[in-house]
């Protein structure tokens, strides 16, 4: 195995079978985060086979052959504890926060749903039912289905525009032979990745993947071969819906999530609508009442990313604010950020990313990050770092590459 300390307690060993296992001491906490990730998700899939990731992560609860679904729920929930998990394009995550002593319990309870889940015909058709009733509800939020339908939109054959959850077709053909081959070939070590932070020591997590097996399991074949997308889709796209709303979303796809834009980026989608300070909030809902919430928005994948806005607005504003929007994305597109409202963005990014890493389950996640694409490890003052380092010209290129209103995807929901 290859252990290399990356900071004062933070550790990461590779097993020789490919298993990442990272760890961060927190010793002023009682409690620990721990996950195991799978390089495998809405991503990977085939169209016809579209919300099997999500399948299978959810089957996973149904039982394993120590455990029945009951038993699952109660295991950790019993102690003050809380199992979750969920499925996004690039990864599928199996997650627990526990009370330190409990690590133990938690990591035998993740162990099982991963590995030895029984995946049962019978529960199949159960859950496809429950997962019909996941895919009706976005159906019926229109502030959420307006994201599926922009993704659809933006990437319109490529697998970054799939639906996670699936559509009523895809979801109603899956067969229990579907999960069983994709668990047998994504869920195993060398497509996968061990992360824990809190009250934690890197050793005893290690001792307890080797006990249960983990560091001699055999590997599958490498699956994270996704093509990267070409452009997106430009212009609108109108969905009429009977809503007391129009929902409107505006984006673009941008660049991975390893770009060295990515703080940028950042700090430009925050200047723009990050905040009550924001332009956006600050022209769209104060200075002109179109809406109650409007917010600029970022992700980054594996092979590409998105940025954009979201807005609610009355069928007699929306025209309006969506000229409102696109006024201000050219103003930021083409007129550089004053020095002031420069240095104000990067405090309020390094505010916010202090913050969020004040607990176990936000540094688990950041050390899940490194593995899963390949990041170099950074302390949080060299990430500090980087955002007080971006300059003016850097974020006027991506500005005006990303934030031209002509290359925005949107998507109008609701009355015309």
């Amino acid at each position: 195995m290859r252990t290399e300390r990356l900071d004062a307690g933070v550790v990461r060993t590779e097993a020789p079978n490919g298993l990442v296992v990272l760890t961060e001491t927190m010793p002023a906490v009682r409690s620990a985060a721990a996950g195991f990730w799978v390089r495998t998700a809405s991503a990977h899939e085939q169209r016809a086979k579209m919300g099997v990731s999500h399948m299978l992560e959810h089957m996973v609860f149904k039982g394993t052959e120590r455990r029945s679904a009951r038993e699952i729920a109660l295991a950790l929930e019993s102690r003050g504890g809380a199992l979750d998990a969920y499925t996004g394009r690039d990864h599928t995550t199996f997650q627990a926060r526990v009370l330190d002593t409990d690590l133990p319990l938690a990591f035998d309870v993740l162990d099982d749903l991963i590995r030895h889940p029984v995946l049962r015909e019978d529960d199949l058709a159960k859950e496809r039912q429950v997962i019909m009733e996941e895919i009706a509800m976005v159906e019926d939020d229109p502030d959420d289905l307006v994201f599926d339908l922009h993704a659809g939109t933006l990437w319109p054959e490529h697998s970054y525009g799939y639906r996670i959850l699936g559509t009523p077709e895809t979801v109603g053909t899956l067969q229990v032979d579907d999960l069983r081959s994709l668990h047998g070939a994504a869920y195993h070590p060398r497509n996968m990745v061990f992360a824990a932070a809190g009250s934690v020591e890197h050793e005893a997590i290690l001792g307890m993947l080797n006990a249960a097996g983990w560091l001699d399991l055999p590997s599958g074949p490498d699956l994270r071969r996704v093509t990267r997308p070409g452009p997106g889709t430009r212009g609108l796209r109108r969905v009429e819906r009977d809503t007391s709303q129009v929902h409107l979303v505006l984006g673009t796809e941008t660049f991975p999530y390893a770009d060295p834009r990515r703080q940028a980026l950042i700090l430009l989608a925050t200047v723009f609508g990050g905040g009550m300070s924001s332009r956006l909030f600050q022209r769209v809902r104060e200075d002109l009442g179109l809406a109650y919430t409007v917010y600029a928005f970022h992700s980054f994948y594996q092979l590409s990313g998105v940025t954009g806005v979201y807005v609610g607005t009355q069928p007699p504003t929306a025209a309006q604010a969506l000229e409102v929007i696109r006024e201000e994305y050219a103003r930021l597109a083409h007129h550089a950020l004053s020095p002031l409202e420069l240095a104000a963005a990067k405090q309020q990014v390094k505010g916010q990313l202090v913050l969020a890493l004040e607990g176990p389950l936000s540094r688990m996640y950041r050390l899940a990050g490194l593995a899963l694409y390949g990041e170099p490890y950074r302390s949080i003052d060299q990430v500090l770092a980087e955002v007080e380092a971006v300059t003016a010209e850097e974020m006027a290129a991506v500005a005006a590459e990303f934030f031209d209103p002509e290359r925005q995807a949107v998507v109008w929901l609701g009355p015309r």
